[in-house]
Protein backbone atom coordinates (compact mmCIF):
# COMPACT_ATOMS: atom_id res chain seq x y z
CA UNK A 1 0.00 0.00 0.00
CA UNK A 2 1.49 3.36 -0.75
CA UNK A 3 -1.31 5.57 1.26
CA UNK A 4 -1.59 6.60 4.50
CA UNK A 5 -4.52 8.31 6.74
CA UNK A 6 -8.51 8.12 6.97
CA UNK A 7 -10.30 11.83 6.20
CA UNK A 8 -6.60 13.56 5.51
CA UNK A 9 -5.24 10.44 2.66
CA UNK A 10 -2.00 10.83 1.61
CA UNK A 11 -0.39 8.66 -1.40
CA UNK A 12 3.43 8.81 -2.67
CA UNK A 13 4.57 7.09 -5.83
CA UNK A 14 8.18 7.25 -7.61
CA UNK A 15 11.61 5.41 -7.17
CA UNK A 16 14.92 6.32 -6.03
CA UNK A 17 16.62 6.52 -9.20
CA UNK A 18 13.35 7.15 -11.72
CA UNK A 19 11.91 10.52 -13.16
CA UNK A 20 11.20 12.14 -9.71
CA UNK A 21 9.05 11.38 -6.70
CA UNK A 22 5.68 12.99 -6.26
CA UNK A 23 2.49 12.51 -3.91
CA UNK A 24 -1.73 13.39 -3.79
CA UNK A 25 -3.01 14.79 -0.54
CA UNK A 26 -6.67 14.04 -0.98
CA UNK A 27 -9.51 15.37 1.91
CA UNK A 28 -7.39 19.39 2.60
CA UNK A 29 -10.30 21.67 3.26
CA UNK A 30 -10.27 24.34 1.14
CA UNK A 31 -9.43 27.74 2.07
CA UNK A 32 -5.98 26.92 3.26
CA UNK A 33 -3.25 29.46 2.88
CA UNK A 34 -0.68 27.53 1.14
CA UNK A 35 2.21 29.02 2.05
CA UNK A 36 4.86 28.19 -0.45
CA UNK A 37 8.13 29.75 0.88
CA UNK A 38 7.26 27.76 4.00
CA UNK A 39 7.22 24.74 2.25
CA UNK A 40 10.24 25.25 0.73
CA UNK A 41 11.88 25.48 3.67
CA UNK A 42 10.53 22.39 5.17
CA UNK A 43 12.03 20.32 2.27
CA UNK A 44 15.24 22.41 2.64
CA UNK A 45 15.87 20.83 6.16
CA UNK A 46 15.58 17.61 4.66
CA UNK A 47 18.19 18.01 1.88
CA UNK A 48 21.43 16.25 1.92
CA UNK A 49 24.54 18.35 1.18
CA UNK A 50 26.15 18.67 3.97
CA UNK A 51 29.42 16.58 5.29
CA UNK A 52 26.96 14.93 8.33
CA UNK A 53 24.55 13.66 5.51
CA UNK A 54 24.67 12.33 2.08
CA UNK A 55 26.85 13.84 -0.37
CA UNK A 56 23.82 13.30 -3.42
CA UNK A 57 22.80 16.66 -3.86
CA UNK A 58 19.51 17.14 -4.78
CA UNK A 59 17.79 20.62 -5.64
CA UNK A 60 14.23 19.26 -4.49
CA UNK A 61 12.91 22.05 -6.62
CA UNK A 62 9.03 20.92 -6.13
CA UNK A 63 5.33 21.62 -8.29
CA UNK A 64 2.05 21.80 -6.94
CA UNK A 65 0.07 20.33 -10.07
CA UNK A 66 -3.47 20.61 -8.91
CA UNK A 67 -5.57 21.72 -5.79
CA UNK A 68 -4.35 25.02 -5.11
CA UNK A 69 -5.93 28.18 -6.65
CA UNK A 70 -4.63 32.05 -6.14
CA UNK A 71 -2.76 31.07 -3.49
CA UNK A 72 -5.49 28.90 -1.61
CA UNK A 73 -6.25 25.01 -1.07
CA UNK A 74 -9.09 24.53 -3.47
CA UNK A 75 -10.69 21.45 -1.50
CA UNK A 76 -8.99 19.47 -4.85
CA UNK A 77 -6.64 16.75 -4.57
CA UNK A 78 -3.37 18.59 -4.05
CA UNK A 79 -0.68 16.87 -6.78
CA UNK A 80 2.95 17.49 -6.00
CA UNK A 81 6.00 16.43 -7.93
CA UNK A 82 9.64 16.36 -7.33
CA UNK A 83 12.45 15.39 -10.17
CA UNK A 84 15.57 13.56 -9.34
CA UNK A 85 18.07 15.59 -10.92
CA UNK A 86 21.23 13.93 -10.03
CA UNK A 87 20.95 10.02 -9.87
CA UNK A 88 24.41 7.95 -10.47
CA UNK A 89 22.81 3.92 -11.31
CA UNK A 90 25.86 3.60 -12.27
CA UNK A 91 26.90 3.44 -8.66
CA UNK A 92 25.25 0.35 -7.97
CA UNK A 93 26.17 -1.51 -11.29
CA UNK A 94 28.30 -4.03 -9.59
CA UNK A 95 25.93 -5.07 -6.47
CA UNK A 96 23.14 -5.32 -9.19
CA UNK A 97 22.90 -8.91 -8.27
CA UNK A 98 23.95 -8.74 -4.05
CA UNK A 99 21.31 -8.48 -1.23
CA UNK A 100 22.90 -5.38 0.46
CA UNK A 101 22.92 -6.85 4.08
CA UNK A 102 20.00 -4.67 6.14
CA UNK A 103 18.42 -2.99 3.27
CA UNK A 104 15.13 -4.41 1.24
CA UNK A 105 16.52 -5.87 -1.44
CA UNK A 106 16.01 -9.75 0.10
CA UNK A 107 12.10 -9.17 1.01
CA UNK A 108 11.44 -6.93 -1.86
CA UNK A 109 12.99 -9.60 -4.57
CA UNK A 110 11.10 -12.21 -2.43
CA UNK A 111 8.16 -10.52 -2.89
CA UNK A 112 7.75 -9.39 -6.38
CA UNK A 113 10.36 -11.41 -8.22
CA UNK A 114 11.60 -8.14 -9.77
CA UNK A 115 15.00 -6.31 -8.94
CA UNK A 116 15.28 -2.44 -8.93
CA UNK A 117 19.19 -2.18 -8.00
CA UNK A 118 19.30 1.65 -8.70
CA UNK A 119 19.62 2.66 -4.78
CA UNK A 120 16.75 0.49 -3.52
CA UNK A 121 14.06 1.99 -5.57
CA UNK A 122 10.66 2.48 -3.92
CA UNK A 123 12.51 1.48 -0.82
CA UNK A 124 14.19 4.25 -0.23
CA UNK A 125 14.59 6.93 1.71
CA UNK A 126 14.39 9.35 -0.83
CA UNK A 127 10.48 8.95 -1.30
CA UNK A 128 10.48 10.84 2.32
CA UNK A 129 10.14 13.67 0.44
CA UNK A 130 7.26 13.47 -0.54
CA UNK A 131 6.16 13.25 3.00
CA UNK A 132 7.96 15.92 3.86
CA UNK A 133 5.51 18.08 1.49
CA UNK A 134 2.60 16.51 2.46
CA UNK A 135 3.56 16.73 6.11
CA UNK A 136 3.97 20.82 5.33
CA UNK A 137 1.32 20.78 4.12
CA UNK A 138 -0.68 19.37 7.50
CA UNK A 139 1.23 22.19 9.30
CA UNK A 140 -0.10 24.93 7.57
CA UNK A 141 -3.63 23.01 8.28
CA UNK A 142 -2.95 22.57 11.68
CA UNK A 143 -1.34 26.05 12.12
CA UNK A 144 -5.02 27.37 11.77
CA UNK A 145 -5.36 25.98 15.04
CA UNK A 146 -2.27 26.83 16.75
CA UNK A 147 -1.14 23.11 16.91
CA UNK A 148 2.75 22.60 16.44
CA UNK A 149 4.84 19.88 15.94
CA UNK A 150 8.89 19.86 16.43
CA UNK A 151 11.55 17.15 16.32
CA UNK A 152 15.19 16.88 17.25
CA UNK A 153 17.94 14.82 17.81
CA UNK A 154 18.28 13.57 21.59
CA UNK A 155 21.62 11.68 20.15
CA UNK A 156 23.37 9.66 18.40
CA UNK A 157 24.81 5.93 19.04
CA UNK A 158 25.92 6.06 22.76
CA UNK A 159 26.22 9.73 22.68
CA UNK A 160 22.71 9.92 24.18
CA UNK A 161 20.53 12.77 26.45
CA UNK A 162 18.61 11.18 29.11
CA UNK A 163 16.24 14.08 29.27
CA UNK A 164 13.50 14.69 27.49
CA UNK A 165 12.28 17.92 29.04
CA UNK A 166 13.27 20.31 26.26
CA UNK A 167 11.13 23.47 25.72
CA UNK A 168 9.86 24.55 22.35
CA UNK A 169 12.72 27.30 22.15
CA UNK A 170 15.24 24.37 22.33
CA UNK A 171 12.90 22.85 19.68
CA UNK A 172 13.65 25.92 17.61
CA UNK A 173 17.06 26.18 18.36
CA UNK A 174 17.72 22.65 17.36
CA UNK A 175 16.14 23.95 13.88
CA UNK A 176 19.19 25.73 13.07
CA UNK A 177 22.01 23.02 14.27
CA UNK A 178 23.41 20.84 11.27
CA UNK A 179 22.79 17.72 13.50
CA UNK A 180 19.30 18.77 14.56
CA UNK A 181 21.02 18.67 18.30
CA UNK A 182 18.33 19.51 20.93
CA UNK A 183 21.13 19.27 23.75
CA UNK A 184 23.60 22.19 22.77
CA UNK A 185 26.38 20.76 25.35
CA UNK A 186 26.15 17.16 23.59
CA UNK A 187 26.26 19.13 19.99
CA UNK A 188 29.87 18.69 19.11
CA UNK A 189 30.32 15.40 20.15
CA UNK A 190 27.60 14.04 18.09
CA UNK A 191 29.37 16.02 15.33
CA UNK A 192 32.66 14.09 16.27
CA UNK A 193 30.62 10.47 16.25
CA UNK A 194 28.63 11.29 12.69
CA UNK A 195 32.09 12.24 11.14
CA UNK A 196 34.82 9.62 12.86
CA UNK A 197 32.09 7.01 11.77
CA UNK A 198 31.90 8.03 7.77
CA UNK A 199 35.94 8.08 8.08
CA UNK A 200 35.45 4.31 8.69
CA UNK A 201 33.41 4.17 6.13
CA UNK A 202 30.53 2.65 8.73
CA UNK A 203 27.32 4.37 10.21
CA UNK A 204 25.62 5.39 13.13
CA UNK A 205 22.16 4.92 15.07
CA UNK A 206 19.86 8.22 16.75
CA UNK A 207 17.16 8.92 18.73
CA UNK A 208 14.59 11.60 17.69
CA UNK A 209 12.26 13.10 20.17
CA UNK A 210 8.98 15.02 18.60
CA UNK A 211 6.67 16.91 20.89
CA UNK A 212 3.32 18.23 19.37
CA UNK A 213 1.64 21.69 21.04
CA UNK A 214 -1.77 23.31 21.27
CA UNK A 215 -3.20 19.76 20.54
CA UNK A 216 -6.92 20.18 21.96
CA UNK A 217 -8.08 17.04 23.39
CA UNK A 218 -10.13 14.26 21.94
CA UNK A 219 -8.10 13.50 18.88
CA UNK A 220 -7.86 10.27 18.14
CA UNK A 221 -10.93 7.38 17.88
CA UNK A 222 -11.76 4.68 20.65
CA UNK A 223 -10.96 1.54 18.77
CA UNK A 224 -9.36 1.08 15.51
CA UNK A 225 -7.87 4.62 14.88
CA UNK A 226 -6.13 5.55 18.44
CA UNK A 227 -4.06 8.55 18.56
CA UNK A 228 -1.35 6.79 19.72
CA UNK A 229 -1.44 3.47 16.76
CA UNK A 230 -2.25 6.18 14.26
CA UNK A 231 0.97 7.48 15.39
CA UNK A 232 3.21 4.54 16.17
CA UNK A 233 1.84 2.96 12.79
CA UNK A 234 3.15 5.92 10.71
CA UNK A 235 6.56 6.11 12.56
CA UNK A 236 7.08 2.25 11.91
CA UNK A 237 6.50 2.58 8.23
CA UNK A 238 9.74 5.30 7.73
CA UNK A 239 12.38 4.00 6.38
CA UNK A 240 15.34 3.02 9.13
CA UNK A 241 13.02 2.81 12.39
CA UNK A 242 13.12 0.33 14.04
CA UNK A 243 11.27 1.57 17.66
CA UNK A 244 8.95 4.23 18.87
CA UNK A 245 8.18 5.42 22.28
CA UNK A 246 5.26 7.48 23.85
CA UNK A 247 5.35 9.12 27.10
CA UNK A 248 7.37 7.62 29.52
CA UNK A 249 7.77 4.80 26.88
CA UNK A 250 9.51 1.42 27.56
CA UNK A 251 10.19 3.13 31.47
CA UNK A 252 6.55 2.51 31.93
CA UNK A 253 7.46 -0.97 32.16
CA UNK A 254 9.70 -0.17 34.88
CA UNK A 255 8.21 1.72 37.56
CA UNK A 256 4.64 0.93 39.90
CA UNK A 257 1.43 2.70 38.86
CA UNK A 258 1.86 5.00 41.88
CA UNK A 259 4.20 7.04 39.76
CA UNK A 260 3.43 6.22 36.31
CA UNK A 261 -0.26 7.71 36.96
CA UNK A 262 -0.50 11.74 35.93
CA UNK A 263 -2.46 13.17 38.59
CA UNK A 264 -4.92 15.42 37.41
CA UNK A 265 -5.42 19.03 39.22
CA UNK A 266 -7.90 22.05 38.16
CA UNK A 267 -4.73 23.24 36.79
CA UNK A 268 -3.45 20.57 34.48
CA UNK A 269 -1.97 17.41 34.73
CA UNK A 270 1.27 16.79 37.31
CA UNK A 271 3.07 14.97 35.11
CA UNK A 272 2.60 13.45 31.62
CA UNK A 273 3.89 10.37 31.69
CA UNK A 274 0.89 8.93 29.12
CA UNK A 275 3.04 10.97 26.74
CA UNK A 276 -0.37 13.28 26.27
CA UNK A 277 -2.45 10.29 25.04
CA UNK A 278 -5.24 8.28 27.40
CA UNK A 279 -7.52 5.55 25.83
CA UNK A 280 -6.15 6.32 22.18
CA UNK A 281 -7.36 10.05 22.69
CA UNK A 282 -5.28 13.22 23.43
CA UNK A 283 -5.64 14.31 26.80
CA UNK A 284 -4.83 18.22 26.07
CA UNK A 285 -0.86 17.71 26.91
CA UNK A 286 1.50 17.63 25.05
CA UNK A 287 2.26 14.90 22.88
CA UNK A 288 5.78 13.62 23.56
CA UNK A 289 7.31 11.05 21.07
CA UNK A 290 10.90 9.40 20.76
CA UNK A 291 11.49 7.46 17.44
CA UNK A 292 15.02 5.49 17.00
CA UNK A 293 16.77 4.75 13.95
CA UNK A 294 19.32 1.81 13.07
CA UNK A 295 22.53 2.84 11.98
CA UNK A 296 22.27 3.29 8.25
CA UNK A 297 22.50 -0.09 6.30
CA UNK A 298 24.77 1.71 3.55
CA UNK A 299 28.28 1.25 4.77
CA UNK A 300 31.46 1.00 2.92
CA UNK A 301 33.45 -1.92 4.71
CA UNK A 302 33.76 -5.54 3.34
CA UNK A 303 30.36 -7.40 4.07
CA UNK A 304 29.47 -11.27 3.52
CA UNK A 305 25.78 -11.59 1.71
CA UNK A 306 23.95 -13.26 -0.84
CA UNK A 307 23.63 -13.03 -4.79
CA UNK A 308 20.42 -14.02 -6.54
CA UNK A 309 21.73 -17.21 -7.49
CA UNK A 310 22.10 -17.94 -3.23
CA UNK A 311 26.11 -17.63 -3.73
CA UNK A 312 27.73 -15.98 -0.99
CA UNK A 313 29.69 -13.09 -2.15
CA UNK A 314 31.61 -10.38 -0.13
CA UNK A 315 31.76 -6.92 -1.42
CA UNK A 316 31.93 -3.54 -0.90
CA UNK A 317 28.96 -0.70 -1.02
CA UNK A 318 29.89 2.25 -3.69
CA UNK A 319 27.47 5.10 -3.85
CA UNK A 320 26.40 8.55 -1.49
CA UNK A 321 24.74 7.51 1.66
CA UNK A 322 24.55 9.27 5.17
CA UNK A 323 26.44 8.45 7.53
CA UNK A 324 23.45 8.59 10.18
CA UNK A 325 19.70 8.48 8.67
CA UNK A 326 18.30 9.40 11.92
CA UNK A 327 19.67 13.12 11.44
CA UNK A 328 17.11 13.66 8.39
CA UNK A 329 14.83 11.24 9.71
CA UNK A 330 13.97 13.72 12.26
CA UNK A 331 12.60 16.27 9.93
CA UNK A 332 10.61 12.77 8.38
CA UNK A 333 9.22 12.32 11.64
CA UNK A 334 8.08 15.59 12.35
CA UNK A 335 6.03 15.74 8.96
CA UNK A 336 4.63 11.95 9.77
CA UNK A 337 3.18 13.40 13.04
CA UNK A 338 1.89 16.60 11.39
CA UNK A 339 -0.35 14.66 9.14
CA UNK A 340 -1.44 11.74 11.53
CA UNK A 341 -2.51 14.98 13.50
CA UNK A 342 -4.60 16.73 11.10
CA UNK A 343 -5.96 13.21 9.84
CA UNK A 344 -7.06 12.77 13.57
CA UNK A 345 -8.70 16.84 13.73
CA UNK A 346 -10.85 15.93 10.43
CA UNK A 347 -11.91 12.87 12.15
CA UNK A 348 -12.92 14.37 15.45
CA UNK A 349 -14.93 17.72 13.73
CA UNK A 350 -18.08 14.62 13.57
CA UNK A 351 -17.44 13.37 16.88
CA UNK A 352 -20.36 15.64 18.16
CA UNK A 353 -23.64 16.43 17.25
CA UNK A 354 -23.45 19.88 18.24
CA UNK A 355 -20.73 20.15 15.86
CA UNK A 356 -22.53 19.32 12.40
CA UNK A 357 -25.47 21.33 13.79
CA UNK A 358 -22.72 24.62 13.71
CA UNK A 359 -22.25 23.39 10.01
CA UNK A 360 -25.87 22.77 8.71
CA UNK A 361 -27.71 25.57 10.69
Amino acid sequence: MDSMGERLVFTSFGESHGEGIGGVLSGFPAGVNIDMEFLESEVARRKGGSKFATPRKEEDSFKILSGVFEGLSTGAALGFFVPNLNTKSKDYSEIKDIFRPAHADLTYFKKYGLRDYRGGGRSSARESVARVIAGGLAKLLLREFDIEVHAGILGVSSVLSDSIDFDKEAFLKAKSSEVFALDSTLESNIKEAVLEAKKEGDSLGASVLIKAYNVPCGLGEPMYHKLDSMLASVLMGLNGVKAVEIGLGTKASQTKGSLNNDFLYKTGFKTNNSGGILGGISNGDEIVLKVHFKPTPSIFLSQDSLNTKGEEVSFKLQGRHDPCIGIRGSVVCESLVALVLADALLLNATSKLKSLKRIYK
